[in-house]
């Protein structure tokens, strides 16, 4: 079994992280390690369902938070970028910026704040990078909502080492032109569905999306059209064209009402909802929200995404995203994060959950 060194490095817990293979339903090993390096540990209660797993500490305090990130990621590369190699102060490789960074520094904090100001719930869990249906924080959301419970919750998404409230949420729906089928040679018996979804498309382009302040935090809206599928034959007028078309919608709405938009932005057309997930408020305006930011003493903005944090809001707990590494390079084959931005984040959390430690480490550096 892969083994980790809570107490070593933190950029040097992140390649080690890394080095464990975890495509998405392959986790076994990573949460394995992490089940093991976090069950010495005296002052954590460690627990596992399937492959999440949890430590909570239980000292008394007046605040319970959660530090949550997920330990899969997408597919390794042909040829692959495993094992992560450094460059110039970068790690480079799968999973170092989404998400194995901020995962070190839950860890690290784990094993190196054993008396935190706050009680703190870690949340490793799995499936994130895949359909809903199998993601490990939703399954212990609905089957071990205590688990969750908490007055805030930080996400170690990467955000570029800021802090980003909330997130927008997401719908994609089916726009449908309907036409009449009949002989390419005789089009004037029938009607053409995909030139009539040209309206369609003409309404995406003329549409002017919203930018809504949400608790002080803008989040830009956007509603484009991401696919299209329409014709029978290639000597058949279509009497049907789809339009799929995608939604990210500010906090300020609900599934319901950002449904309703659409169905009022495409008027005379048949929309279906093929699928959808609500977006989180940042929550800023409650005092655990507002000791983050102010302990932190970073800017906020929006998250224009959309992450688990919804999860957290979903069950009444607000939540923020904040991790190294910058999520544009999510995902993409030469995925990197700067090692400064894993040492920063740690520092950073540290002045949170445990100022005096924080002091007494900046002193020792001095």
């Amino acid at each position: 079994m892969a083994s980790l060194d809570l107490n070593a490095d933190v950029v040097d817990l992140t390649v080690a992280l890394c080095d464990i293979p975890s495509v998405s339903k392959d986790e076994t090993r990573i949460a394995d390690a992490i089940q093991e390096a976090l069950r010495p540990l005296a002052h954590l209660e460690v627990v596992r369902d399937g492959n999440v797993v949890i430590a909570r500490t239980d000292l008394g305090r007046a605040e319970r938070v959660v530090l949550a990130g997920h330990i899969d990621t997408v597919p390794i590369t042909d040829p692959p970028n495993l094992p992560v190699h450094r460059q110039d102060g970068r790690l480079r490789g799968r999973g170092t910026t989404d998400m194995k960074a901020g995962v070190a520094v839950q860890l690290a904090l784990a094993a190196q704040v054993t008396e935190p100001t706050r009680d703190i719930t870690f949340v490793f869990y799995d499936c994130e990078e895949i359909e809903a249906e199998f993601n490990g924080l939703a399954r212990i959301a609905r089957e071990h909502p205590e688990w969750l419970e908490a007055d805030f919750a930080v996400l170690l998404e990467p955000t570029n080492g800021g802090i980003e409230g909330g997130c927008k949420g997401t719908m994609r729906v089916d726009v449908s032109a309907k036409g009449i089928a009949a002989h390419s040679a005789r089009p004037w018996n029938g009607h053409n569905a995909i030139h009539e979804a040209g309206e369609i498309l003409a309404r995406l382009a003329k549409y002017e999306p919203r930018t809504v302040n949400v608790e002080g935090l803008d989040y830009h809206e956007a509603l484009n059209a991401v696919g299209i599928e329409g014709g029978i034959a290639g000597n058949v007028i279509p009497d049907r064209c789809v339009v799929s078309v995608n939604y990210r919608y500010a906090p300020d709405r609900d599934t319901e009402e950002a449904l309703a938009h659409l169905r009022d932005v495409f008027n005379g057309y048949e929309v279906t909802l093929k699928d959808a997930a609500d977006g989180a408020k940042p929550g800023l305006d409650k005092p655990a929200a507002q000791g983050f930011v102010a302990a932190l003493a970073l800017p906020v903005i929006g998250k224009e995404g959309w992450t688990d944090v919804a999860q957290f809001s979903a069950l009444g707990v607000p939540a923020v995203n904040f991790g190294p590494g910058d999520p544009n390079l999510a995902h993409t084959d030469d995925e990197w994060c700067p090692e400064q931005q894993i040492t920063d984040g740690l520092a950073a959390m540290r002045r949170w959950l445990s100022p005096d430690a924080a002091s007494t480490g900046q002193e020792e550096q001095r």
